[in-house]
């Protein structure tokens, strides 16, 4: 079933499970209000159960461009397409978010983005292979981030 995320009334209905609940709640929120500030777009995600064929797509895309794999169980992801570019995310349950930016015409930005939620420690398939910049956020606390920029096309 899937979930409308609600910004204002940050909720971690579908983020139960995870250490850091409620900052991925309120990381998943910071994604929410983005989409709706800068393109008027509800952000919805869905169990990652319901899902496979999203998180399979972001599983590929890191495994062909990065040879990484995500130790962490996904519980939540999204795909959707604004504004000629398609998203797509997964939150996992150690509070890390990925997400894919893919421009669907030619020459365009495409890249995979990391967000850590505040207070998770950084996962050891990404410690040694990526620097992490911070960023404050009201609805997320710190959130740590860091993004490749795709090589291939998908």
């Amino acid at each position: 079933m899937s979930y409308v995320v609600d910004f204002q009334d940050v909720s971690t209905v579908g983020l139960e499970s995870s250490p850091v609940a409620d900052a991925l709640a309120g990381l998943r929120a910071n994604e929410a209000r983005y989409f709706r500030t800068k393109y008027d777009h509800v952000f919805t995600t869905e169990p990652a159960s319901d899902a496979a064929g999203t998180v399979a797509y972001v599983h590929r895309i890191l495994k062909e461009e990065r040879d990484l794999v995500i130790g962490s169980r996904p519980l939540e992801a999204a795909s959707f397409e604004v504004d000629g570019v398609r998203w797509t995310y997964v939150f996992y349950e150690s509070g890390l978010s990925v997400n894919v930016l893919y421009t669907l015409a030619e020459g365009g930005k495409r890249a995979v983005g990391f967000k850590l939620s505040d207070g998770m420690d950084v996962p050891d398939e990404l410690a040694d292979r990526f620097k992490f910049a911070r960023q404050r956020s009201k609805l997320a606390g710190t959130i740590r981030g860091s993004f490749f920029v795709l090589k291939h096309e998908y």
